[in-house]
């Protein structure tokens, strides 16, 4: 690896997706030290140009032979071409962030959050796994109650942002939203011509099913005992992460109609007694943690509060009066920034011991 004065050789593989755009706009706003700055995306986006801290930058076409002379390459373009060009790169001596479920779980590729399991990276091979976005929040806020009196079992209940599912699926969203939806008043029903009908609830959009004014629980495939790939990947990423393969974790997984933000439900059962009080005060000296809890004044986090904000942020601490040891807590956070994009360029910045900006 070559540092040269001015600062590190780095590339960024989709960058023109939403969260290819995300680690560009971390990149600067951290300002991570850069010397030569390259950008990929598949054929159809080659020639693009994008601007980065006052310059323009032409996208190349991601191929093998470019996967060379840089120290980092923050991937985010899909699993495929993560599992097609990443180990290319790495053998070339580059450090690859990846963002896709390529990697995850294979048991010689670290799965890291840097507030959490930093000292999983000593053992990288220029492989470095980003974990899913709706793991990512949860092990920030799992991670300090756990040391702290030893989780037994979690129930999650997400509720995930379009954003998570791309750009299609924002566009769908909004589209939908464009349209009006048949309101009933309480006396005299709806008025007929009054309103635009939507129409079914099934479609062909990225999400499946129709998604204003609508709950789909559904992330992902379905897969083992009718739980869905993404529900699954909550349950074996936190056991990765948190070095603890025999933790029980059962997680429900439901996409909503908000653009951006993931939300989580978690009910945590401990093996000790840990008060509410207690669970604020630890949470609150946590890193990446911001705790917005205060319920006489109604406030807690939301995802619109969440979005565009780097912090993990909890709320509804409260005790579980219904077993030993409970707790449940309201998690929120950007899902393209700490969920993908923030944690990935963190990532970057301990392996190659870069400081982010004061403030960042």
């Amino acid at each position: 690896m070559s540092e040269s004065s001015k600062g590190y050789r780095v590339g960024v593989v989709g960058a023109t997706g939403a969260v290819g755009r995300t680690m560009l706009q971390i990149l600067e706003q951290r300002g991570f030290p850069i010397s030569e700055l390259r950008l990929f995306a598949s054929k159809r986006s080659a020639g693009k140009v994008i601007r980065h801290d006052h310059k323009d930058y032409e996208v190349e076409e991601l191929t093998t032979a470019v996967m060379r002379d840089m120290d980092v390459a923050l991937f985010s373009a899909g699993a495929a071409r993560s599992k097609e060009f990443a180990p290319v790169a790495a053998k070339n001596g580059v450090i690859v962030v990846d963002n896709s479920s390529a990697f995850r779980m294979d048991p010689e590729i670290p799965l890291v959050v840097p507030e959490v399991n930093p000292e999983a990276l000593e053992s990288h091979k220029n492989i470095i796994a980003n974990p899913n976005c709706s793991t990512i929040q949860l092990v920030v806020v799992l991670k300090p109650l756990h040391d702290a009196a030893r989780i037994r079992r979690i129930v999650v209940s997400t509720y995930q942002s379009v954003s998570g599912a791309g750009a299609g699926a924002m566009n769908q969203l909004r589209m939908e939203c464009q349209r009006r939806l048949p309101i009933p008043t309480p006396t005299q029903g709806v008025r007929p011509g009054a309103f635009v009908r939507l129409g079914p609830s099934t479609g062909n959009g990225p999400v499946g099913y129709r998604i204003a004014f609508n709950l789909v629980p559904q992330i992902d495939v379905f897969s083992d005992l009718d739980y869905t790939k993404e529900e699954w990947k909550m349950v074996r990423e936190t056991q990765k992460i948190l070095g603890e393969p025999e933790m029980k974790l059962t997680a429900t997984c439901v996409r909503v109609p908000v653009f951006l933000s993931h939300s989580e439900s978690v009910n945590i059962e401990f093996e000790r007694e840990l008060a509410a009080a207690d669970a604020v005060q630890i949470l609150s000296k946590s890193p990446g943690v911001e705790v917005v809890d205060d319920v006489a004044e109604r406030k807690y986090p939301m995802p619109l509060d969440a979005a565009g904000k780097d912090p993990v942020y909890v709320g509804r601490i409260r005790k579980d009066p219904t077993v030993p040891n409970g707790l449940n807590l309201w998690v929120v956070s950007d899902n393209l920034r700490k969920g993908a994009a923030l944690n990935a360029v963190q990532i970057a910045e301990k392996v190659l011991g870069v400081q982010a900006r004061p403030g960042a």
